[in-house]
């Protein structure tokens, strides 16, 4: 039987290169640039020292003498772009006098193994386009920064909030550095920072203005920085932040929630919070010693650690029609087959009374009670 000619009017080779260039998955490296994951919770205040994640997974932040916040997953968002949440800093006790060493700024940070496709290092590094939406009532110019951890390299580019309480798009693009190769490994090869807040210790020199160089402290941050922690009227929005390999930006990428929670479970994991939450099974090894083994969701980056709020009888064991309440756990870590980035082993052994080989499930026992694997870079 003589074969009909098949139609390749629709076929994909038809279909302009430009579709298919903007079609690629995964091309933002940012990872919950839409803000949309928070396992942590949705707000933290009284923040005026330190780094730390406070909310939205994969964004850190760090404060020294730049004011009192509150950081929040928001829900103020620009209006038809697609987005649910935003990241917010409120500013709740100004510092309107900088003193040389101030900050604010958040940042996120990106394995090396997954940056080789830029090439950094070789006469072929590829630029990088960072787009992002912003909104503050402070007007002014910021500052953002790619600094190289691997080569202690760095390259700051500005950019200007023109009109108050407005959603503003931002494209900033970034030339390749020919200079540093990334390491092809687990760790923390390239960080991506927004400055706030920034005294002279960061703005004295000579800002880098788009030009890779030999980080220096002094060169970080433009003079041009607007104070945000001048007023506690200011408030600073963001969201649907894409890092692009290109010269270009593209729409933001929008991945399905479970694939964007599963890239941040990667980093971190809750394992429980809040009020009477089971949270797995477990064994009395000895009438002293309870112990919990299990698995995570997905493989870590690294042998994480143990991230809890304690307290007197924050979690109880229930078992043989009896429970047994206790404070805290600790993560097994003597060897590297009781805990690593596949699987993990919690125990107590100090506020245990059981019997020795009797199971049970835990369970939450206080508002308060929080569980989480921290393998963040």
């Amino acid at each position: 039987m003589a074969l009909s000619r098949i139609d390749t009017t629709n076929m994909i080779e038809d279909v302009p290169q430009s579709k298919l260039d903007n079609n690629i998955n995964f091309r933002n490296i940012i990872i919950n640039g839409d803000m949309s994951i928070a396992q942590r919770g949705t707000s933290a205040s009284s923040i005026s020292s330190g780094a730390g994640f406070d909310t939205v997974d994969r964004f850190s932040r760090y404060v020294n003498s730049g004011g009192t916040w509150t950081i929040s997953q928001s829900t103020t968002v620009p209006s038809g772009q697609g987005f649910a949440k935003s990241l917010k800093f409120d500013c709740t006790t100004a510092n309107g006098s900088l003193s040389a060493d101030s900050e604010l700024s958040f940042f996120t940070k990106f394995e090396g193994q997954n940056l080789q496709y830029l090439k950094k290092g070789t006469s072929s590094a590829e630029s990088l386009t960072l787009s992002f939406w912003v909104r503050s009532n402070k007007t002014g110019t910021y500052t953002c920064e790619l600094y190289d951890n691997d080569n202690t390299r760095a390259v700051g580019k500005t950019y200007t909030i023109s009109s108050a309480d407005t959603w503003e798009k931002k494209t900033i693009t970034f030339t390749g550095d020919t200079t540093g190769v990334f390491g092809n490994d687990n760790g923390a090869s390239l960080n991506c920072t927004f400055f706030l807040v920034a005294g002279t210790n960061l703005t004295s020199g000579t800002f880098s203005n788009g030009t890779w160089e030999s980080a220096t402290t002094a060169n970080r941050v433009s003079s041009s920085q607007v104070n945000l922690a001048d007023s506690t009227s200011n408030e600073f929005y963001i969201t649907g932040i894409q890092l692009e390999a290109g010269q270009t930006a593209s729409e933001f990428e929008f991945l399905p929630v479970d694939c964007n929670l599963q890239r941040c479970l990667r980093y971190y994991y809750l394992h429980a919070s809040g009020l009477g939450q089971a949270f797995g099974t477990g064994f009395y090894y000895t009438g002293s010693y309870v112990i919990q083994a299990s698995s995570y969701p997905v493989f870590m980056r690294a042998t994480p650690s143990l991230e809890q709020v304690t307290g007197t009888g924050y979690y109880t064991i229930f078992r043989n029609s009896s429970s047994d309440a206790f404070d805290d756990f600790i993560l097994s870590v003597s060897g590297s087959q009781r805990t690593n980035e596949k699987f993990f082993e919690i125990y107590n052994a100090s506020d245990m009374s059981g019997t020795a080989g009797q199971g049970g499930f835990f369970r939450t026992n206080n508002a308060n009670s929080f569980l989480g694997f921290d393998a963040e870079l």
